[in-house]
C-alpha cells in the first residue's frame, strides 16, 4: 500500500477544511486553523492533529508502524 501524504483537516470549530501535505519526518501536534485561528491539538489517544482532524491518518500509522 502506497502512503498517502495529502490530508485535508476540518477545524471542528468552524468547519474549514484545508488541504496539506504532511511530513513523513515528525508528528504534527499543532495546527493553526486558517480561517478562525482556533489551535487544534491532538485528540486524546492520537499522535497528530491529522490522526484527530484529518482525512487520512499520518504516515507512520498508515505504514503500521506506530505513532511519530
Amino acid at each position: 500500500m502506497e502512503v498517502q501524504l495529502e490530508s485535508t483537516i476540518t477545524c471542528p470549530e468552524c468547519g474549514h477544511k484545508a488541504k496539506e501535505v504532511m511530513t513523513t519526518t515528525a508528528c504534527q501536534f499543532f495546527y493553526e486553523c486558517e480561517n478562525c485561528k482556533t489551535l487544534l491539538k491532538p485528540k486524546e489517544g492520537n499522535c497528530c492533529v491529522y490522526c484527530s482532524y484529518g482525512t487520512v491518518a499520518c504516515p507512520p500509522i498508515q505504514e503500521g508502524s506506530g505513532c511519530c
